[in-house]
């Protein structure tokens, strides 16, 4: 029988943490307490920045130890602890390993409650275990958009033009000499060649003010992809020219097309707080009441490959587990999930504990089981730890 897709633990996280081995997993994503005294389930009021951090540092490095080389961090965090967990993940990772620090857009509206301004964000800050072993793929194929590829070649494929020389004047004949050399094309037919041929000119790469450039495809690409060239007139501030361009397949031969991530997540494409808390109600109520919602955790799991290990030992509401079987069950992926969650007790009168649910752990158990129901993968639990 294969692995199921979500395990929980539940206990204290650094025993559990102590108790994975090294390099067991492929991607940690936590969302621990914010230092607020807001959250209705944790007793997360530190008494200073320096107890917090004293808390987490251990975490951290239990983290890091049970993190693959290849592997990445992604750790959730507000205002009020984000400059000295940062310090923190220097400490630990290292500062080489930094990858980002993220804008998430969770609140659009802006919490608008107390003084001051109306706060509609959050941070996600990335590190990985060693930048250069590390997997993580920082683009999404979520982001590309039919409008960005406006032609439409004979075969009904979309393209976008590119200039095949390159555009950054660092690159020139002193410094790529190997990909300043001249090309033939006809703009009549489009055609593109490396040797000369009937009807065409030959072309080299310029600047748009005329200076040598180089090209950004060798010799041997050229004669390769030739249809995936073609030779076109353009104006230019010396008045008309030939150049060559790239065309640039919205699906390319090989592979989905990815974009780069930005490093601010709006709301609109990940989801909110609010669309976090609906989509918890609909599968256990609403018992919760700051969740991540699973966009968010999804748009992370697609940084890494379709059979990562992932932990979270903040697993709080479930989100992470509730991620990791909607992402197997959109891409037929075998990602596995271990959420660990301590039996931190429900706030007397809160929503949770007039649902009946005793702890934190319950909500969490309760969610991965509702969703081995609902959306597949399977359920395990290895019981309590110490």
């Amino acid at each position: 029988m294969s692995e199921p897709c979500n395990t929980f633990a539940e206990g204290d996280n650094l025993a559990v943490l102590e108790g994975l081995s090294a390099g067991s997993v492929d991607l940690i994503y936590i969302d621990p307490p914010y230092n607020t005294g807001s959250a209705f389930a944790y007793r997360d009021r530190f008494e200073g920045h320096a107890a917090w951090t004293a808390m987490m540092r251990p975490r951290l490095v239990e983290g890091r130890r049970v993190l693959a080389e290849t592997g990445a961090i992604f750790v959730s965090i507000d205002d009020n602890e984000a400059a000295h967990l940062r310090l923190l993940l220097d400490e630990v990772f290292g500062e080489d390993n930094f990858l980002a620090q993220i804008v998430v857009n969770l609140n659009p509206k802006g919490r608008q409650l107390g003084n001051g301004f109306a706060t509609s964000h959050e941070y996600l800050l990335v590190y990985a275990r060693d930048a250069r072993r590390c997997v993580l793929d920082a683009s999404s194929p979520d982001l590309v958009i039919e409008s960005d590829f406006p032609l439409v070649a004979d075969d009904g494929r979309r393209y976008r033009r590119l200039p095949l020389r390159n555009t950054n004047k660092k690159f020139n004949p002193l410094t790529a000499p190997t990909l300043h050399f001249a090309i033939w094309g006809d703009p009549d037919t489009g055609e593109v060649r490396t040797t000369p041929f009937d009807g065409a000119v030959e072309i080299k790469p310029v600047f748009g003010d005329g200076a040598p450039a180089v090209w950004r495809w060798s010799r041997p690409r050229i004669d390769q992809r030739p249809d995936d060239l073609v030779c076109r007139r353009v104006r230019g501030t010396a008045g008309d020219r030939v150049d060559v361009f790239q065309r640039d397949w919205r699906h390319p031969v090989g592979g989905a097309r990815r974009k780069k991530l930005r490093t601010i997540w709006l709301a609109e494409e990940i989801g909110s707080t609010d669309t976090a808390v609906a989509e918890l109600k609909e599968i256990v109520g609403h018992v919760f009441e700051s969740p991540k919602p699973t966009g968010l955790v999804r748009r992370i799991l697609e940084t890494m490959p379709a059979d990562a290990r992932v932990l979270d030992f903040f697993a709080g509401s479930g989100t992470t587990g509730h991620a990791v079987a909607l992402a197997n069950a959109a891409d037929g992926g075998r990602r596995t999930c271990l959420s660990v969650n301590h039996p931190e007790p429900v706030r007397p009168g809160s929503n949770a504990d007039l649902a009946g649910y005793r702890t934190v752990a319950d909500i969490t158990r309760a969610r991965l089981q509702a969703v081995a129901e609902k959306v597949g993968g399977g359920y395990a639990e290895p019981g309590p730890s110490s």
